[in-house]
């Protein structure tokens, strides 16, 4: 069996002496894809930011392309081939779209007709500036910015958190058809259950900062009494 892209090993991981992960391990294989569900506050957020190497580490291991980047700065991270998506968008309102996507650019499959192709509205608002964006255009912009890198993973962090049901099925159509035509694998923190498990391949659900399940995002999906347990979102009837 080949080595995980990605392998997090018994992680305890907060923000200075306040312990918000405890005991999280798990592998993510190349171009795997994983969902992190939870109710708020159960540290989703806090797990990406861990990868990104934002936050301390008190114990456990986080070993990339086997590779242990425990004690790694989130650039050397970004560089060795992460990608993010802030759960803020974070992206430059006073640089045009065009001016955003290739202020970080990387040769590789994601350049700007690829992203134009997967997100034809930035197309149309390239010379618009960031802060003249609507919402679900900003979102757009963040996930096209971070596939600029051209990373091996993709973390993104409720990247359809406010947005309209429209917006969140483009977005969650666009998602589909990236993970569909490049090798990457991704991580998504989603409140959405439903989208997030459709998406996927192997789910995790947090509690207080442990993992109180694993498997298949499919099963989870289907087990709806489980999803009321883990999560308190019943999804509605088919």
């Amino acid at each position: 069996m080949p080595d995980p892209l990605l392998s997090l090993a018994d992680i305890r991981a907060g923000y200075g002496a306040g312990i918000v992960l405890e005991d999280v391990t798990f592998d993510l294989p190349e171009s795997g894809s994983l969902a992190v569900l939870g109710r708020n506050g159960v540290g989703k957020s806090t797990l990406i930011l861990t990868i990104m190497g934002m936050t301390h580490i008190g114990r456990g291991r986080i070993v990339w392309r086997g590779e242990d980047i425990t004690a790694y700065p989130p650039h050397r991270r970004a560089r060795a081939g992460i990608g993010w998506v802030a759960q803020e968008r974070e992206i430059f309102s006073n640089l045009t779209v065009e001016e955003n996507l290739t202020v970080a650019s990387r040769q590789g499959r994601w350049d700007l007709p690829s992203v134009y192709d997967l997100f034809p509205r930035l197309a149309e608002r390239r010379r618009h500036l960031g802060n003249q964006l609507s919402g679900g255009e900003q979102q757009m912009l963040a996930i096209a910015r971070a596939l600029m890198t051209n990373p091996a993973l993709l973390l993104l962090d409720e990247p359809l958190e406010g947005l309209a049901p429209i917006v969140v099925e483009e977005l969650a159509a666009a998602v589909r058809r990236m993970t569909g035509e490049a090798a990457g694998a991704f991580i998504l923190v989603e409140q959405h259950a439903d989208i997030a498990l459709s998406l996927t391949q192997s789910v995790i659900v947090l509690e207080r900062g442990r993992i109180v399940h694993s498997g298949p995002s499919a099963g989870l999906l289907a087990d709806h009494a489980a999803m009321d347990r883990l999560i308190g979102l019943r999804l509605a009837e088919a």
